[in-house]
């Protein structure tokens, strides 16, 4: 139970704030609930670099924290996605090509974890694609672009943008995904040499 574990395990609490608070707002744009839920969101995908950060500085980086970061993140990212499918803010097909991305990259690290030891941490397009995905959630759950008093020129524009970097973040998904899935095959066939030597 390292502070940064405890910040990992704080990060997957606020997840399940966020799901409870968007079930009460509902598919309303914009309600308290809504933007409480908006706001833990940014806390907790804010957050995520405050465990790694921990975890380096007190030289306590350990492998349930490297299993647990990437858990965290999936979580907080693909609930969202699935509730604000659900009251279709978000197409079901833009969700679904999400999940099944992290559901294969979780099968993979757990079977190179269980099989060969391999805990492969997330590489640079794989962060990039966590910072797209939490901007574009972020904007979408904080719907300033439904606020009838703003200017409808300014509500498009906003609108179109969340969806434009939603969708950034979808091909860096699935790039990052083919890289990760590269990379890992890699080190099994090495680990797969050096065992039969």
């Amino acid at each position: 139970m390292t502070p940064a574990n405890i910040v990992t395990y704080m990060r997957i609490l606020m997840v399940i704030a966020i799901v409870i608070l968007l079930a009460f707002a509902g598919p309303a744009k914009s309600n308290t609930e809504r933007w409480v839920a908006a706001a833990l969101f940014i806390i907790a995908a804010s957050t995520d670099k405050v465990d790694g950060y921990l975890a380096r500085s007190r030289n306590q980086v350990t492998t349930l924290g490297k299993l647990l970061d990437p858990v965290a993140d999936k979580l907080l990212i693909c609930s969202c996605l699935i509730v604000l499918s659900c009251f279709g803010t978000v197409w079901w097909w833009v969700t679904i090509l999400f999940l099944v991305r992290e559901v294969w990259i979780t099968i993979l690290r757990i079977y190179a974890k269980r099989r060969y030891g391999i805990v492969a941490a997330a590489d640079l397009l794989g962060k990039l694609k966590t910072v797209f995905e939490c901007v574009a959630i972020g904007m979408i759950l904080s719907p300033l672009w439904a606020i009838q008093r703003i200017p409808e020129i300014l509500a498009i524009s906003y609108y179109y943008l969340m969806m434009g970097i939603l969708g950034i973040a979808l091909g860096l998904c699935y790039a990052s995904g083919a890289s990760y899935t590269v990379s890992i095959f890699s080190q099994m066939r090495k680990a797969s040499r050096a065992s039969r030597k």
